[in-house]
């Protein structure tokens, strides 16, 4: 608090009187310590503030008792600071430490004005202290923070320096120092003409002024600083500008890093490379090199005379339509796209353009060259000539095409034997539906060549050249056909020892034949609807989908519609199955095929067994023919094969005995139904009545009947009979 002087103060004003009554009320209640002194300097009062803070009451602190208050350490330095002043009578401050009522020092600021009288002489000193204890602890934070940013400013292995707005030199660390010889004060009133190579100072120059007279903007360059020694050493120096909040540029930073091993290292690389072109050159094969994303570096001469162009032109964003067939571009540059971000070794079989405008074959290998952290610096690429080697793969392409479409004529497919109608409409169905994708269900007897079907629309599909891969439902148990189907992760379950890849993932891209898909559990049934709607699968013990890409053939020799009524096979599964159906016709119904299937069988088992048979004795067809086949095309195979093993003749012929179509008399009660041709009917319904309706299993009609389930639901449909009339609940 200031209180100026009053030329028209004399003594008598000094009485206390209630306006100084009034002053001291108001100095009591502002926010800073007030004090006043007598001439000599001795205490004479403190406002409340001072006692709030001190604890000190005013006839402790009169005379020279506010000393107590003040720090030790500060004590002498204040006291001689105010005796001195009071001696010159100059106004003045002084900093210091108070000491508050609970013992704590706080710093202050002690500020103090002269109060004369009318003719000059000193009649008080008027004071204030103000608490400047954060101040000061900021200033010691802000000094610490600077100590320890020149320490690190110190520690950084290059040159820092901080310059003006203007460029002026503020501020250089340690080792820019040591490097050039100077002191911070020297290199202050240094010039750049005495730290950089002449041949480097007028870029250096320049791109200093336009950044800070023009741009305002970073800029980095290469050049040359002298050392103390006088050698000059390659330093890439970067300047980057600080701004206020406004934009405006408050200081520049400078820092430059030691570039010389690079430099030196890149001087060699660039000789090295000279001496590769040299080699390179002599080398009769084309040869280039590239950079790490594909942008030609380099072409040898041959591959340029080869070629006819110019290395400008062959860098030229255009070389790909100049230099190969134009059928060829759009592939290249995908495959060759896709084996640089690989990163592995890669080829191509690629046309080129000759310099005689003529195409050639050549096979084109890329290799990567990699530094010591494995990053990719280089690309090297050859070019091999294969013309000869892609004519001879065309002739020998052209000659197997022939052969195939002859193979085709001559077999109509595979193995399938059969010119009857039934197996003409089998055969229709196959040729149309084999290109899709689409689900095929199988339905037919035992034996009657299901999965030969199956193999047959994987091999004229789109998906031939993938697996195919089978599986018969019915052989595995229930508790590992999910595992099966879909695989499991290790300790997925009691035995899981390790992770199994199931017969879906192993068919990705190609065919899986489900075999008997009717006798598939419930909750089995569940997954796989699932597989079909989502095209994916996760393997048991595991919550991570897989996508996969399969065609589904599925094949049964069960009736899936009767199932589906029983419950026992899932409606939304069977409509997912049966997109396409095919339905082999047993063999007693295509018996116009059996002469065929008897030749084809006969010659198979002939050359097996090292026999030569060349006639089918015409008894032992009429007996093949008037036979019912209930085991069907197996069934007649391995009659087949029974007979060429027992025969010694030229012809082929078996024992009448060998066939069970009639019933054979008997002394014997008989049993089953091939006994009671007569009462088949009504032997059929009341097993199927005392099963309700269920034919398989040990309860069924079949069990009941002696016969096998096959054969019972052969003559179920023979016979016109309604087995679903007989369900439970169905018969009253």
């Amino acid at each position: 608090m200031a209180i100026q002087n009053n030329p028209e103060l004399d003594d008598t004003s000094l009485t206390f009187n209630p306006s100084e009554a009034k002053l001291c009320l108001i100095i009591d209640t502002i926010s800073v310590i007030a004090w006043r002194t007598l001439a000599d300097g001795s205490g004479e009062f403190w406002n409340q503030r001072w006692h709030d803070y001190t604890g000190m009451p005013l006839e402790a602190a009169r005379g020279w008792g506010w000393r107590a208050a003040i720090y030790p350490d500060d004590l002498d330095r204040i006291e001689q600071k105010w005796r001195a002043d009071v001696a010159s009578g100059r106004a003045g401050k002084v900093e210091g430490r108070l000491r508050r009522f609970d013992g704590e020092y706080r710093w202050f600021l002690f500020r103090y004005e002269p109060l004369r009288d009318r003719f000059g002489n000193i009649v008080n000193w008027y004071g204030t202290n103000t608490d400047i204890d954060d101040l000061k602890r900021a200033e010691e934070a802000l000094r610490a923070d600077e100590q320890n940013l020149r320490l690190i400013v110190d520690s950084i292995p290059g040159f820092v320096a901080t310059m003006s707005a203007t460029g002026d030199l503020e501020l250089v660390n340690r080792p820019s120092s040591e490097f050039f010889g100077k002191t911070i004060e020297e290199m202050r009133n240094w010039t750049t003409n005495d730290a950089m190579h002449p041949d480097d100072l007028p870029r250096a120059i320049d791109a200093l002024r336009r950044a800070i007279e023009v741009t305002g903007e970073p800029f980095e360059l290469e050049v040359r600083h002298r050392r103390a020694d006088g050698a000059y050493r390659w330093h890439l120096s970067r300047c980057r500008p600080q701004r206020d909040a406004d934009g405006h540029i408050v200081r520049w930073y400078y820092l430059a890093t030691d570039i010389e091993d690079l430099k030196r290292a890149e001087q060699k690389l660039r000789q090295d490379e000279q001496e590769f072109h040299r080699m390179t050159d002599a080398i009769s094969q084309a040869i280039a090199v590239l950079d790490p994303e594909g942008n030609l570096q380099y072409a040898n001469r041959v591959a340029l005379e080869q070629t006819g162009l110019t290395l400008e032109q062959v860098k030229a964003q255009s070389y790909f339509l100049a230099a190969f067939h134009p059928d060829d571009v759009d592939r290249l540059r995908g495959e060759r796209d896709a084996g640089l971000r690989r990163g592995e070794p890669f080829q191509l079989e690629i046309r080129e353009r000759r310099k005689d405008g003529q195409f050639q074959w050549r096979l084109v290998q890329y290799n990567p060259l990699r530094d010591a952290d494995g990053g990719i610096i280089r690309w090297y690429v050859t070019g091999t000539d294969i013309q000869e080697q892609k004519a001879v793969e065309e002739r020998l392409r052209n000659e197997n095409l022939a052969l195939r479409e002859e193979i085709d004529r001559s077999s109509m497919f595979e193995e399938i034997i059969g010119a009857s109608t039934p197996m003409r409409k089998v055969i229709a169905e196959i040729t149309k539906v084999a290109p899709s994708d689409s689900t095929v269900l199988i339905t037919g007897e035992t034996g009657t060549g299901k999965e030969l079907i199956a193999r047959a629309l994987h091999r004229r599909s789109e998906r031939a050249t993938k697996p195919f891969v089978r599986v018969n439902c019915a052989a595995i148990p229930q508790s590992l056909i999910a595992s099966e189907l879909f695989g499991h992760e290790k300790g997925a379950f009691t035995g899981a020892l390790q992770r199994r890849v199931g017969r879906f993932e192993s068919a990705h891209g190609g065919t899986l034949f489900l075999d008997e898909v009717g006798d598939l559990p419930a909750e089995t049934q569940i997954a796989l609807l699932r597989v079909l709607q989502e095209r994916e699968i996760e393997r048991v013990g595991s919550h991570h989908p897989i996508a996969i890409d399969v065609r589904l053939i599925a094949a049964t020799n069960r009736d899936l519609n009767a199932a589906v009524a029983s419950g026992t096979f899932r409606e939304d599964l069977f409509y997912r199955l049966n997109v396409f159906p095919i339905a082999l016709p047993p063999l007693r119904d295509r018996v116009a095929d059996i002469p065929l299937l008897l030749e084809y069988f006969v010659g198979r088992y002939a050359k097996k067994a090292g026999k030569k048979v060349h006639h089918i004795n015409k008894h032992t067809l009429r007996l093949f023919k008037d036979y019912d086949w209930p085991g069907n095309i197996r069934e007649l195979q391995n009659v087949v094969e029974r007979g060429i093993i027992l025969g010694d003749a030229d012809t082929f012929s078996v024992d009448e005995s060998w066939f069970q179509s009639k019933p054979q008399k008997s002394s014997m009660p008989a049993e089953g139904l091939p006994a009671l041709a007569d009462k088949e009917f009504e032997l059929i319904t009341a097993a199927l009545a005392e099963s309700h309706g269920c034919i398989g299993g040990p309860s069924g009609a079949a069990a009941k009947l002696k016969v096998p389930r096959q054969t019972l639901e052969s003559k179920i449909r023979r016979l016109g009979i309604n087995k679903y009339a007989y369900k439970a609940g169905s018969v009253k």
